[in-house]
């Protein structure tokens, strides 16, 4: 098993699952099952279900068509036993059976993964009778504190996204739209060192006002400012998200200056305020303190940033009302925003990991409100 699985995860979501009383996890394609297993299973109509019991033996029931694809991944070298089902077989029956064989009981209660088919989970739940639970509250407490090699994936997947950012001269010109644009950036996050890209933000003058504007075609103007958001997934299942704010030659307008100059300090101090033993909340409250003195409360809408890893928004979440401390290994971003409707938008994300002493970014680019041309 490589660094980014070990296999020892499995036995510490069986040990979790047990003290939270639950029979059993029941983990459908998504991030949950490769953080245990390093499949990346494809999510399809036909079942394909990890069954990880409090005590016993791990099983992965898949689609007979995707067991060579089962087999050929980490999860083959856990020991845990791969078990094809036919067109004719009745997967959800066949995995009740066999759990309730390696319970030596009926099955009380299960988690099933946060983000199964709605299908999937009623199906599963009429064939086991059991009562049912959410996997993730269990997950949670194993994915949210990452690894050191988990740590340096995001790294490198950081990396790969400031290597695009440091490209966006290329493309962020007067005349072009925000499709051709957004076109050609999510070229580059492939070409950059991702799998795929995630998403893609160029929101350009009164559209960078809205946090996840869509790509539109609205002409790129002299002395835009544009919010470039993007982020995507490397082949190692980690990903990528950074914000930066451009102007587009010409001169850029006195009220976006002195808003970046804002925005930047609340970023710098969100980031200064990270330790073991902070709360979300208050990394939140630190950057919002610095906008709301200057004036800008009512115009930063969202939360100052959320947890990534194997998913580009997962725990933790800071936020306004969540207590929880920050621990070291924890990853997260921290990106404040500005937007002023109808005029112009301002955000600076970078991915910053919880150490035992602070703080670190692992988004190293310029900061600084860049004007290009």
């Amino acid at each position: 098993m490589t660094a980014l699985c070990p296999p020892d995860r499995v036995d510490r979501a069986q040990q979790a699952a047990g003290r939270a009383g639950l029979d059993a996890l029941l983990l459908t394609p998504g991030a949950d099952l490769r953080y245990l297993t390093g499949y990346a299973a494809m999510p399809l109509e036909r079942l394909t279900c990890l069954v990880v019991p409090a005590a016993g033996r791990p099983f992965l029931v898949v689609p007979l068509l995707e067991r060579p694809a089962a087999l050929a991944s980490p999860a083959a070298d856990l020991g845990i036993e791969i078990i094809g089902w036919a067109e004719t077989d009745d997967p959800y029956r066949l995995l009740a059976d066999l759990l309730r064989r390696q319970l030596g009981r009926a099955t009380d209660r299960v988690g099933m993964a946060d983000r199964m088919w709605l299908e999937q989970a009623l199906r599963l739940r009429d064939a086991l009778g059991a009562g049912v639970g959410l996997a993730g509250e269990v997950m949670r407490g194993l994915r949210v504190r990452k690894s050191p090699a988990e740590i340096e994936a995001l790294a490198r997947a950081a990396a790969a996204i400031d290597r695009v950012h440091a490209r966006i001269g290329e493309w962020l010109r007067p005349g072009r739209t925000e499709a051709q644009v957004g076109r050609d950036i999510a070229e580059a996050i492939v070409g950059e060192g991702h799998v795929r890209a995630d998403f893609v933000i160029v929101g350009s003058g009164p559209n960078g006002a809205s946090p996840h504007h869509e790509l539109s075609d609205r002409v790129i103007a002299p002395g835009d400012p544009v919010v470039v958001d993007i982020g995507g997934t490397t082949a190692e299942g980690y990903c990528s998200d950074s914000t930066r704010t451009y102007v587009v030659g010409g001169t850029p307008d006195p009220e976006l200056v002195r808003c970046y100059a804002v925005l930047a300090q609340a970023q710098e101090a969100a980031c200064d305020a990270i330790a073991p033993g902070v709360s979300c909340q208050h990394i939140d409250a630190v950057a919002r303190q610095v906008i709301t003195d200057a004036g800008y409360g009512a115009q930063f809408v969202h939360r100052t940033g959320h947890g990534i890893g194997l998913e580009s928004h997962e725990d933790p979440y800071l936020v306004a009302g969540n207590e929880d401390p920050l621990e070291p290994g924890m990853t997260f971003s921290v990106e404040p925003g500005i937007y002023l409707a109808g005029r112009h938008g301002a955000r600076i994300e970078d991915i910053c990991v919880c150490t035992e002493d602070g703080g670190r970014r692992l988004n190293l680019t310029s900061r600084e409100l860049s004007v290009l041309g």
